[in-house]
């Protein structure tokens, strides 16, 4: 027997291929978004509570009522949305498993499906085995913005759907209204649907506000808004995210969520829901607390010859190595790992061609003192 054909080409991620490797040499895991910092101890107690209670069961293929009253809240509040949370919300399987069922649910094989690069590689990969085309509009570094123009021009007769990360995991890019202004536009006149994947929505520089696409002109109509608890609560292993979306398009991601993953963990859903009590000061604190971590991190950067390009937001940072002398970004990535100790990601895993052996992206979603280690080494570093 052979794998399906809808499997060829594809592989493991090099993102969760590094922190194989890093295991391997027992490194400091600087490369997968792992996340694992504290978890607040109003979500740690929800949970507890949640299982001690017996909320163990299946939940409606929709999710928690719960859950689904919770984000819809938190959509009103912190993305100035009007949400129905008995229609307009499916609590899926974590941020990727909604994206998943929306392709599933929304699109058909032969479709094209546009993404921004530098773009997340499961953004490309569950594209593939959807049976989507996947097709490119390259942002230009260091600013990683859309201009009209360009993004007329990647469109091909069978594009159907654009896919929005922001804040941008790798780059840390956050759209500004202009840039989505300009998508508004250009789905309108070609009838595109808009997938955004707003994950980071908390983690945010230097003032920056987060603006969800659906709020911009007539997006809300064909935009599914796709976000998740992992990064928020540092509980990435959880795997409770949502989409949130007009009636008949949630009503059938949540149908394709069901039949792959029946429903998310209940008891966390319960958690989680719980979590969007917190206080604003937690939310402060959350996006304070990454700043000084970027801080921290990209200097080491810089100091090490390897100039980063400062994020906007996310926990991310992409660094130039091409001064290092590598012909590739993955000998790059592999050398930081045997030699320092340290595991990133090479460029390739986001951009096509030449363009990502510019590149590796190095995650800062550690403990201060983990992370004081690590930059320490990278300092050290001799290519």
């Amino acid at each position: 027997m052979q794998p399906a054909r809808r499997l060829q080409g594809l592989v493991q991620s090099d993102i969760r291929r590094m922190s194989r490797e890093c295991e391997r040499v027992g490194g400091i895991n600087l490369g997968q978004g792992i996340c694992d910092l504290p978890t607040p101890p109003l979500v740690e107690r929800g949970a507890i509570d949640a299982i001690h209670a017996r909320k163990s069961t299946y939940s409606f293929m929709e999710g928690t009522a719960e859950m689904r009253l919770a984000v819809a809240r938190k959509m009103g509040r912190d993305n100035g949305l009007s949400v129905d949370a008995a229609t307009e919300v499916a609590i899926t399987v974590g941020a990727t498993g909604a994206y998943a069922a929306t392709c599933m649910a929304l699109l058909d094989p032969g479709d094209g499906i546009l993404l921004l690069e530098p773009y997340y590689g499961y953004h490309l990969n569950t594209a593939l085995l959807a049976g989507l085309e996947p097709h490119f509009l390259a942002l230009e570094a260091p600013a990683f913005r859309i201009e009209e123009s360009a993004l007329r021009a990647s469109l091909r007769p069978n594009t159907r759907a654009i896919v929005l990360c922001t804040p941008s995991n790798p780059t840390g890019h956050m759209m500004d209204a202009s840039e989505i202004e300009i998508v508004e536009r250009v789905a309108r006149e070609r009838d595109l649907l808009v997938i955004t994947d707003e994950i980071y929505e908390y983690i945010r520089y230097d003032g920056r506000q987060h603006i969800s696409p659906a709020t911009v002109g007539k997006l809300r109509e064909r935009t599914v808004t796709i976000g998740g608890v992992s990064k928020t609560f540092s509980i990435t292993g959880w795997r409770i995210g949502w989409a949130v979306a007009p009636e008949p398009l949630a009503r059938a991601i949540a149908l394709a969520h069901d039949l792959f993953y029946v429903c998310a963990p209940t008891p966390f859903q319960h958690a989680a829901a719980i979590g969007f009590d917190a206080p604003p000061s937690f939310f402060r604190d959350l996006a304070d607390g990454y700043a000084r971590k970027r801080e921290v991190c990209c200097a080491a950067l810089q100091d090490a010859g390897m100039p980063p390009i400062v994020p906007e937001g996310a926990y991310y940072v992409l660094a130039d190595i091409s001064n290092l002398g590598f012909a590739t970004a993955r000998e790059a990535a592999m050398a930081l790992l045997e030699k320092a100790k340290v595991a990133t990601v090479p460029g390739t895993s986001f951009l096509r061609g030449s363009a990502g052996e510019r590149f590796v992206r190095v995650c800062y979603a550690k403990e201060d003192d983990v992370l004081d280690e690590a930059c320490r080494r990278i300092r050290a570093f001799r290519a």
